[in-house]
């Protein structure tokens, strides 16, 4: 399945409601290590200061860790319910982080402005795909990157499960989790094929994709001089 045969939907939804709020409080305990990991790989590649943006940060776990481990960090999520979420957290860990509401494929801020930009398992649900990779090379500084985490559709059961056990979760909360992977959220994803169509469609002129549990990690890179593909 490649991102042309894929069907999106014709508009972004957030979370929003009951569901943001059950979302906060039974995914915090099983995605704080997953969220750490993700932050030392931010810290692998930029220095500690530097401007970060995540794109679609739910309740904002990753946000707070970054802003931890001193980077200056942006959130922007089109959830309203959401970005209240996100705010409450950051001030009872007390850092802080700059949510916005805000839509990925048309975000509310100025070109190159991000030394890094990484989007945690929300790409799949964005309606305008190339639009939100065109305008994360817009906000990025020449020479910064970005880098989607996100699932494979090409999944296994027994990926799926192992990553489940990994998580801790019991009862419902497993349950509900589980067929989450196995139902919308793997229907949703892209392979690896589809990534690289994406990719090819944009300014973008090097990237490179690895397979990382159930899902990917994309790494994307601006150059150093902001020319186009076209122009390189």
């Amino acid at each position: 399945m490649s991102y042309m045969k894929t069907a999106r939907r014709k508009k972004d939804l957030g979370i929003t409601g009951w569901m943001a709020k059950w979302y906060d409080k039974n995914t915090r305990k099983s995605r704080l290590s997953e969220m750490r990991e993700y932050a030392d790989i931010v810290s692998g590649y930029v220095d500690h200061g530097a401007e970060v943006l995540e794109v679609a940060p739910g309740p904002g776990y990753l946000a707070i860790e970054l802003a931890k481990q001193g980077y200056s960090v942006t959130g922007l999520e089109i959830s309203a319910d959401f970005v209240e979420i996100e705010k409450r957290n950051a001030r009872e860990a007390g850092v802080n982080v700059d949510f916005r509401q805000g839509n990925a494929s048309a975000m509310p801020m100025g070109d190159g402005v991000y030394d890094f930009i990484i989007c945690s398992a929300a790409f799949k649900n964005f309606s305008e795909p190339l639009k939100a990779l065109q305008e994360m090379y817009r906000v990025l500084k020449p020479g910064g990157a970005a880098l989607i985490l996100d699932m494979n559709h090409e999944a296994t059961s027994e990926d799926i499960e192992n990553e489940i056990q990994k998580s801790g979760m019991k009862g419902f909360d497993r349950w509900f989790v589980k067929l989450s992977f196995q139902t919308f959220l793997k229907n949703g994803a892209y392979t690896r094929e589809g990534f690289e169509d994406l990719i090819a469609q944009t300014d973008f002129p090097k990237h490179k994709i690895k397979k990382h549990g159930i899902g990917f990690q994309v790494w994307l890179y601006k150059p150093e001089k902001d020319s186009p593909k076209s122009m390189i």
